[in-house]
């Protein structure tokens, strides 16, 4: 039995669907069946509730051989730790409780984001804490989703602008959640593998802030530029959006480690994903800004 938690989300979905061609039995915690597919719904067994209820993850990984595991982002979370860290220790003690396998988590990629660095350091201590159960476990480490940039498609396709607080000199390494799920599912699906580790998801490009509206403008056939907003204006339009203080300053900080160099060392050195930044925004964003 493989177990996925947030069946409805970017990258959970998409696992899901992997998994499922592959004909192995799975169960899915899901707050609300009915934003699952149909077809998904009719193949996959549910267990309902949230993947912080304790009680539902002993629940649902009962029997289980392996466990995709995810913390989705709260944009209203009071404490980022909390949020990260106790439903990770629930499932910890749920896996070691049932005698759970593996496990493959989402955390993120980056060196030296121990402390400090927002929502990398909360998800790369969710992810040494799964790691000290001892049970064997895989840490996806993906670095920006390229799907942020579809909350953008306004200014992008009315202002031909789009805006982060990277450098626009400093290489911002991407990925596409397709690659992350892709990677998860092969992992969840082999039983061969053993021990700890980090995996490394990254798209094969190598490109600034810059270098990306370049592509989108030839993408797209318009003109794209970059703006780069600083780190207060960042975290402020987050607070305006509704954000927490908590959310908005742990991106803050996120931003000020990707931008001191955080991905550096790992994307380097990661095997490139297939996906490229062109290829999706050609897929993707395209028929996106388009539609």
């Amino acid at each position: 039995m493989l177990v996925i938690t947030t069946p409805t989300g970017q990258i959970g979905r998409q696992v899901v669907d992997r998994v499922l061609g592959a004909e192995q039995p799975v169960r899915v915690i899901v707050r609300d069946p009915g934003r699952l597919a149909p077809e998904v719904r009719e193949r996959v067994e549910v267990v309902q509730g949230s993947h912080a209820d304790p009680d539902v993850l002993m629940k649902a990984f009962t029997g289980a051989e392996a466990v995709f595991w995810v913390i989705p982002p709260d944009p209203r979370t009071e404490n980022l730790e909390h949020h990260y860290l106790d439903p990770t220790r629930s499932a910890c003690e749920a896996v070691t409780r049932h005698g759970v396998e593996r496990v493959v988590g989402v955390s993120t990629m980056g060196h030296g984001i121990e402390k400090n660095a927002g929502h990398l350091s909360a998800a790369r201590a969710a992810e040494e804490l799964i790691a000290g159960t001892g049970v064997k476990s895989r840490a996806l480490r993906p670095p920006f989703f390229m799907e942020n940039l579809l909350r953008q498609l306004d200014a992008i396709r009315n202002q031909g602008t789009f805006f982060l607080p990277s450098r626009r000199d400093r290489t911002l390494a991407l990925v596409a959640t397709r690659d992350i799920a892709e990677r998860g599912a092969e992992l969840l699906l082999d039983d061969t593998w053993s021990g700890q580790g980090g995996v490394p998801v990254v798209s094969p490009d190598s490109l600034t802030p810059d270098g990306m509206a370049e592509v989108l403008g030839d993408v797209l056939e318009l003109p794209v530029r970059y703006q780069q907003l600083p780190i207060d204006a960042y975290r402020s339009m987050m607070l305006e959006h509704g954000a927490s203080e908590a959310m908005a300053q742990g991106v803050a900080d996120m931003a000020v480690a990707q931008n001191e160099g955080a991905y550096d060392e790992e994307h380097r050195t990661a095997r490139p994903s297939p996906t490229g930044f062109r290829q999706w925004c050609e897929e993707v964003l395209r028929p996106a800004v388009l539609g």
